[in-house]
């Protein structure tokens, strides 16, 4: 077992020294997890020092930053299986360093071809299902888009075989890793759900109880899982064997003999995962004062709102307002972006969604007059017109927020300079609960991102369910080029707060002069066109608080917001590594390749 956490102040890493050396085939020690490292040679920051070390193992022999993703990402389904896993799905941004362009895959999870509108309509009543029952069914669970992005993700930028690649996950699995207090609780929060399912039950809770902080945890399942894949493909999962369970499990739920919950199995196919692609797409992009930032396009909604916020944040100058007023405007500003949001986006293949209007600098004019400095709008602000930007017309229009909750976010970049920023997620924390039998891996409730009923009033809503289609999300991961060059990779996870998570550290880094890490350990508060806005509580202890509420703003405490994962390029090949400090959520893994 390892000795104590690594301490940190903002720049200064201190490494400790693990104790205790694990026999062949025995869990081994869990690395130090530290917030900050700075090096070169390549860097990956990611939830657990496990999936952080695997990646910078890939590294190692040589792997590039696509590899090196896999290998996280795969580690990740082991270490933190309630929010990752061959279940979810993702968004994956790379930067590639011959070509110096930057291209995204969409792994969403899709939608079943026998689903519809009315999916969540409950047919003895005619009124939308109540949301945990949607969420702990079969009917929640999209066709998953994990595997097929990795493969596309090596098929263009990696050197290794996927077998290759899934090693240190199963390698992980097999032997176990440590109990964090962090795993335990969750699995301890998440009990009820997932005690619905027998096998669920079995994995997660021996005995009827969470595994305890410090004891070993394996997944001997999965384990066997990524080794078929290896071998076979990933039509093993796309159509073959394992596919042949998940369907199974998904239309037959492994209901526990004491389960509560009212099966409502779902009308997955295997014809489903065989059609299933990983989406190649072009990132959204706006220029931020000087700075490139290119991000996720629909289905995600992230680069829009977030690349919008930005556009309106352009027509005033932060860095010389005092913290108060800086605050004010960013709240502001993602206030009405969230109303455009709202109002406009989802999966572009299903919806007209107005991409170029709503990042063109004309109609962030429009957004950003309504921004009053003396006072906060009130919520819910009506959207705005992109396709007639004049002045400062709105539409009327109602306002809504997503259900999207629990997600990973992680970072790697490799010694030629290849930048990844990947957001993965099964949604809510342990999905549906449902734990394919045999096989290791928890489904994801990701359709219930898709609005249940229609939110728009007489408008069309952009997010409702359609055969096929992928819910829209509010993932945002993000890489940011300063004259052609990488700058920043930066991404959280956190549902509908990832969008203002990631703006915040942007406006913190960019604006207000904050470090990587500091822009990342700030406070945070996350405005979502809502009455209030969320905040953590050190946000709300902050001096300005009692100026922001002078001018109307509102707060709730709704504990930590989200888990960044950053990268910032500095001169002569070094890099600096950054993610969460302990206090937030546990804290995060961050590593270089060699420290020089």
């Amino acid at each position: 077992m390892r000795t104590v956490r690594s301490v940190l102040t903002v720049g200064v890493v201190t490494t400790l020294v693990l104790t205790g050396a694990a026999a062949p085939g025995q869990a081994q020690p869990q690395p130090p997890k530290q917030a900050v490292a700075v090096g070169s040679g390549g860097a990956v920051v990611s939830n657990t020092p496990e999936s952080t070390q695997a990646g910078i193992d890939v590294l190692r022999r040589g792997g590039t930053a696509a590899d090196a993703a896999v290998a996280v990402a795969a580690t990740l389904g082991v270490t933190d299986p309630y929010v990752a896993g061959l279940g979810g799905g993702g968004y994956f941004v790379y930067y590639d360093a011959h070509t110096k362009k930057i291209s995204t895959i969409d792994g969403r999870e899709a939608t079943p071809a026998a689903d519809g509108p009315k999916m969540f309509i409950d047919p003895a009543t005619g009124q939308p299902y109540p949301f945990e029952t949607a969420v702990e069914s079969g009917r929640s669970v999209g066709v998953p888009g994990m595997l097929a992005t990795w493969q596309r993700a090596l098929d263009k930028w990696g050197r290794f075989s996927l077998a290759d690649n899934l090693r240190p996950a199963e390698q992980v699995a097999d032997r176990g890793f440590v109990v964090d207090p962090a795993f335990s609780n969750q699995t301890t929060e998440e009990a009820a759900k997932l005690g619905q399912f027998s096998s669920s039950a079995k994995l997660f809770l021996p005995g009827g109880k969470a595994p305890a902080a410090g004891s070993v945890f394996r997944n001997p399942d999965l384990a066997a899982t990524y080794r078929q894949i290896g071998r076979e493909g990933i039509g093993a999962f796309y159509g073959g064997p394992v596919g042949r369970d998940l369907v199974n499990t998904v239309q037959h739920l492994p209901l526990a003999k004491n389960a509560t919950i009212t099966p409502i199995p779902g009308p997955m196919q295997l014809s489903d995962l065989r059609a299933y692609r990983a989406l190649d797409a072009a990132p959204t992009h706006v220029n931020y004062r000087g700075y490139d930032v290119y991000s996720m396009a629909p289905s995600s909604s992230g680069g829009i709102t977030v690349g919008e916020s930005l556009n309106i944040l352009q027509n005033f100058d932060l860095g010389k307002m005092s913290t108060v007023q800086a605050l004010h405007h960013y709240l502001e500003a993602s206030r009405l972006a969230f109303a455009d949001r709202n109002r406009y986006i989802g999966d572009a293949r299903y919806v007209d969604v107005p991409q170029q209007q709503l990042l063109s600098r004309s109609f962030a004019a429009t957004r950003a007059c309504k921004i009053d400095p003396a006072r906060a709008g009130q919520s819910p602000v009506a959207p705005g017109d992109p396709y007639h930007p004049q002045g400062c017309k709105t539409v009327p229009a109602a306002s809504a927020d997503g259900n999207e909750n629990h997600t990973n976010h992680f970072v790697v970049t490799d010694k030629q300079g290849n930048v990844v920023s990947y957001t993965n997620t099964i949604e809510q924390q342990a999905g549906s609960g449902i734990t394919v039998p045999g096989r290791g891996f928890v489904l994801n409730n990701e359709l219930t991102d898709f609005n249940f009923a229609p939110t728009q009033g007489t408008a069309p809503d952009p997010n409702l369910p359609a055969a096929g289609k992928r819910p829209r999300s509010s993932m945002s991961p993000s890489i940011v080029l300063r004259d052609g060059k990488p700058f920043l990779a930066v991404g959280s996870p956190g549902g509908a707060t990832i969008i203002t998570t990631v703006l915040q550290i942007l406006v913190n880094r960019i604006d207000l002069g904050m470090s990587l890490p500091q822009a990342i350990a700030a406070p945070r508060a996350s405005q979502r066109n809502a009455a209030t806005t969320d905040a953590e509580a050190a946000f709300i202890a902050q001096p300005t608080t009692a100026g922001l509420e002078a001018l109307g703003q509102s707060f709730t405490d709704v504990g930590d917001i989200g888990v960044a994962a950053g990268l910032e390029f500095l001169p002569h090949g070094r890099v600096l590594a950054a993610g969460e400090p302990a206090r937030r959520d546990g804290g995060t893994s961050a590593a270089v390749v060699s420290r020089r």
